[in-house]
């Protein structure tokens, strides 16, 4: 399994578009400037969804390399071969969570001011959203095909836009904080249950094309 996840892992980082890359430092410069203190958050949330993203992107590309036909060859049984895949992205939660670490110290210094609140939301949001979007996406991919994932990932950004949205022209930023630290405990638990259920239904479609 670790040559599998190795493989997943490697697929991530070399699949990174330099164009993405560009327009997320970009997003997160006006972030910075338009939401203050609060850009910390705003940033970990962009990197997360890129990351996300990038996830299913990259198992995209071994739809194209029909990397099915040799992965059935190896003497790996349907639940290793999946869970693998979903291993490497847990593995790949390691560059959401550095870098929600890494905007929030920058912001911290910046505005001289240090709040373990949006720091704690932060590592939890780049995490969970990562987690999340793969959870829904690759079941899809498993019983039909990347495209389908990658349309449900576009359609995924959707409610986070309104959400957003909506705390920014209502309520205030400080509200959405707040809002998120009372069902953080709520959203990890479901996070990590859709995931481990995202696992099971992606085997049994593995495991139908075997």
């Amino acid at each position: 399994m670790r040559g599998l996840v190795y493989k997943d892992v490697a697929i991530f980082f070399k699949g990174i578009d330099k164009k993405l890359i560009l327009l997320v430092i970009g997003t997160n410069i006006l972030l910075m400037l338009n939401t203050g203190m609060y850009a910390g958050l705003f940033a970990s949330i962009m990197l997360a969804m890129s990351v996300g993203m990038q996830t299913i992107m990259s198992f995209a590309i071994d739809e194209k390399a029909d990397w099915k036909k040799y992965e059935l060859t190896m003497p790996v049984s349907a639940f290793y071969a999946v869970a693998g895949r979903y291993l490497s992205v847990v593995v790949t939660l390691a560059v959401s969570l550095l870098g929600s670490a890494l905007f929030n110290l920058i912001v911290a210094v910046g505005f001289g001011k240090f709040d373990g609140v949006v720091w704690g939301i932060s590592a939890a949001v780049s995490i969970l959203i990562p987690m999340l979007w793969t959870g829904i996406c690759l079941p899809l991919t498993y019983w039909f095909g990347c495209r389908s994932a990658q349309t449900m990932g576009i359609f995924a950004v959707i409610p986070m836009f309104y959400f957003i949205k909506y705390f920014e022209d209502q309520a205030g930023f400080s509200a959405m904080v707040s809002s998120l630290s009372s069902i953080l405990l709520i959203a990890s638990i479901v996070t990590v249950l859709v995931f481990l259920l995202s696992m099971g239904v992606s085997t049994l479609g593995y495991a139908r094309k075997r």
